[in-house]
């Protein structure tokens, strides 16, 4: 099964169109990315699959269950996350431990290991030591990392990062991109990233996506592409639509 599908999906912005013809999957228990130059539509692309904006034509699915036949859970970080200002009173502790209540069950006692697998989500982003901190006094920045941490402590099937890691250090770059790699190969997870950063992650993910301008045309047409990252052995493609 396909935890996404998109085929022959056109976007257009007013009478312009940025993205054509766009055709790609991802499925459960692999770790993809998506990677273009600068303004070739990836957020855009990533907003039209999840129904954020609508696309001109084309067919975009997005599975309603995971592989155990439940609800298909899913975790989106935006480029940049919205804002939390000086006043905003909660610690990042308590922001990211709100990731474990299930929906509706606010008073829930968290038990030994949601404790565990929160402690385990702030590591991974080198947000650990600054838990007792409150959300109004961190940079932008730190906001980012502690909303992706709350994501990963809700367990999500299909996690979609629109350039999670910017930043980071390059050790903590790394462990997320471990991370990321375990949820798909372990548990199963389904992993969809854009990113900046093809080169470093060659030994972590599956497969590489790649937006391409086409050249016969003046307007900012994008066609998805399979492309290998240097230095891997990475073999699978989405079907290229000219």
């Amino acid at each position: 099964m396909h935890y996404i599908e998109v085929t022959d999906m056109t976007f257009y912005y007013d009478e312009e169109p940025v993205l054509e013809n766009v055709s790609y999957h991802v499925d459960p228990g692999e770790f993809v990315i998506l990677t273009g130059e600068n303004g070739a539509a990836k957020s855009t692309l990533i907003k039209a699959t999840l129904g954020l904006l609508k696309p001109t034509k084309g067919t975009i699915i997005v599975s309603k269950t995971n592989t155990e036949g439940r609800k298909l859970r899913i975790g989106y970080i935006p480029q940049t996350v919205a804002s939390f200002n000086a006043g905003f009173p909660s610690t990042v502790l308590e922001l990211v431990r709100s990731g474990r209540y299930p929906r509706g069950k606010w008073f829930k006692r968290l038990d030994e290991h949601d404790h565990a697998h929160v402690q385990k989500a702030l590591e991974a982003v080198g947000m650990w030591e600054s838990r007792h901190k409150r959300i109004g006094d961190l940079s932008g920045g730190q906001k980012q990392r502690i909303s992706i941490a709350r994501m990963f402590v809700s367990d999500p099937d299909l996690y979609i990062l629109d350039e999670p890691t910017t930043g980071m250090d390059e050790e903590s770059r790394n462990e997320f991109y471990r991370l990321m790699q375990h949820n798909a190969h372990v548990h199963g997870k389904s992993v969809l990233m854009i990113t900046h950063d093809a080169e470093d992650l060659s030994d972590y993910v599956d497969r590489h996506i790649r937006l391409i301008r086409k050249e016969d045309s003046p307007w900012r047409c994008f066609h998805l592409h399979a492309a290998a990252i240097p230095g891997s052995s990475l073999e699978d493609e989405v079907k290229e639509n000219v």
